[in-house]
Formats: structure tokens, C-alpha cells, sequence
């Protein structure tokens, strides 16, 4: 499992963010406190603070392509 902490700003955004994360075989999850949502789910994002950074949870260890496509939201 790998984890990274994003930054999701704007409606097109969230939207960009859910194509490119459907495209993966496995389960990604984006948690803010004690919430816990499918990263693939455009309405579960819009049900999370979006004002604060989220915590990115990709399960599985051959993600490094995803990754990469999702760099410009990876809070550095």
C-alpha cells in the first residue's frame, strides 16, 4: 500500500481526479479524519472538507504509473 497526502481545489479537478483513478484494477481510498471513502466515488469526494488536504491510500505496490498521473494533486 502506498500513501500520499493530495489537494483536490476545484470541481474539474475532482472530476480529473476520479477518470484517472477508475482506470486502476485495484482500491484506492482517500481519507479525511475519520472518514473514509472510495476515491473512485465523484460524490463521495464531494462529501469530504476539500478546504484540507486529504490522505491518499492506493492499495497496492505496483502503483507507480498512477502515481504519476496524479502528481499535481500530491502535496509536496
Amino acid at each position: 500500500m502506498k500513501t500520499a497526502n493530495i489537494r483536490i481545489n476545484t470541481i474539474e479537478d475532482v472530476k480529473n481526479f476520479v477518470t484517472t483513478v477508475t482506470k486502476c484494477n485495484y482500491d484506492v481510498d482517500i481519507v479525511s479524519g475519520r472518514y473514509a471513502i472510495d476515491a473512485k466515488s465523484i460524490m463521495g469526494i464531494f462529501s469530504l472538507d476539500l478546504s484540507k488536504p486529504l490522505e491518499l491510500r492506493v492499495h497496492s505496490d505496483d502503483c507507480d504509473e498512477l502515481m504519476a498521473e496524479l502528481d499535481k494533486y500530491i502535496v509536496k
